[in-house]
């Protein structure tokens, strides 16, 4: 249903974070893109939060819930650690964003950071700060980076382009002090039989 793994569990337990290329296939990408737009074309979207004022946002969407849930698996292979899903987060940002350098609060201990899809010249890259040194790393579309958020300060530069569409899915450690935010502190995960139906048949879409 997803790739193989792309780099082994030994490069995020010494860095505290593994970049992944095209993490979910193209029909899963191009679906949540296009519904994402649509979404903040249409006004569905909350319009800013404390870390990005007035930009489109939207908490545990049964769409990105669903790919939270699918992805367990993969997050847990790439990390090496059993993990419980807490909730999704996603954005579009518009031209001249800023997300201040921060850290996640408890419920984001593990997460992935994906690229939707973008209008931009390139792709807009994250800032993270590993042993007092900031590294940039770039995602391109359907790439995703996993880190351990409330632990690597990160951030984003100002957004040259039209808008880059970005989803967070966050986890917490099973066996962590963290595990009580399971569902962040929900009865469950937004999603519906439909939906997830839905996100299977595009999980196992081919690309061609």
């Amino acid at each position: 249903m997803v790739e193989k793994l792309s780099e082994s569990t030994n490069s995020f337990a010494q860095a505290d974070y593994v970049v992944l290329r095209k993490l979910v296939p193209e029909s899963v990408r191009s679906f949540l893109y296009e519904y994402v737009l649509k979404s903040a074309q249409t006004g569905r979207l909350r319009l800013g939060d404390s870390a990005v004022p007035d930009t489109p946002n939207f908490y545990s969407d049964p769409f990105m819930d669903t790919l939270l849930d699918l992805l367990l698996p993969r997050m847990e292979a790439e990390s090496g650690v059993k993990l419980f899903p807490t909730y999704s987060y996603f954005r579009v940002y518009r031209h001249g964003d800023v997300l201040r350098r921060h850290h996640d609060r408890p419920s984001c201990e593990i997460s992935a950071s994906l690229n939707l899809g973008y209008v931009a010249n390139e792709p807009w890259p994250i800032w993270i700060e590993i042993g007092g040194m900031a590294k940039c790393i770039s995602l391109k579309e359907g790439d995703a980076m996993i880190y351990r958020g409330i632990k690597i300060p990160h951030w984003r530069e100002n957004f040259p382009g039209e808008h880059s569409a970005q989803v967070f899915l966050h986890y917490v450690d099973q066996n962590g002090p963290y595990k009580g935010m399971i569902y962040d502190g929900r009865k469950g995960l937004s999603k519906s039989p439909t939906i997830s139906g839905l996100m299977h048949q595009l999980m196992s879409a081919t690309v061609g």
